[in-house]
């Protein structure tokens, strides 16, 4: 019979065990992009045209690498945790990306030109299921815009092009098995 410390003190090695596998997994997991760098101001190919802002409004080429086992899709995201908001602003989201997709082009349209087949994007905060670029109030300091590529357990979300940031952002982490994240800054 197994003394309760002995299966206590072997239940907390497992489970150390576990999470450090799970750590290194997510380690291997990143993203690169020919448009943005990790640390740097966002270019004005990445800012929004409108609300006072007049960049060009384009999505970002992204390449990804090093997916956990196990992934079945990926999705994307873009959000600004310094919007003030009290919930941020979603700037993109495309979700249902095949598993065998690393990459998206820069330039994808509204109408969803450049995204693999089955793809979706979902609605942002400037209320279009389109890429929103930066476009902080100005004076305020630079804004954090966070890209991050999920690897997910599941091959589609059943949700469509009218989701929204927070709905993606509830059934994103319920399917979760890694992130890669690339943060950039813009100000203005």
């Amino acid at each position: 019979m197994n003394h309760p410390k002995h299966l206590a003190a072997t239940l907390a090695t497992s489970a150390a065990l576990t999470l450090s596998a799970l750590s290194a997994q997510a380690a291997d997991f990143s993203v690169t992009s020919k448009d943005i760098q990790e640390g740097q101001t966002l270019s004005n190919a990445q800012v929004f045209q409108g609300f006072g802002c007049s960049g060009l409004n384009r999505s970002p080429q992204l390449s990804w690498s090093g997916a956990p086992a196990g992934t079945k899709s990926f999705a994307v995201t873009v959000y600004d945790p310094d919007a003030p908001t009290g919930s941020g602003w979603w700037h993109w989201t495309v979700f249902n990306i095949p598993a065998s997709v690393t990459s998206l082009p820069g330039g994808i349209t509204a109408e969803g030109k450049g995204l693999p087949a089955g793809a979706i994007q979902g609605r942002t905060d400037f209320g279009s299921s389109s890429f929103g670029g930066a476009c902080p109030p100005e004076g305020d300091k630079p804004h954090r815009y966070q890209f991050v590529v999920w690897a997910l357990n599941t091959d589609k979300l059943p949700l469509d092009a009218q989701a929204s940031g927070a709905m993606l952002g509830f059934m994103l982490n319920a399917s979760v098995l890694g992130q890669a994240r690339l943060t950039a800054h813009y100000g203005r």
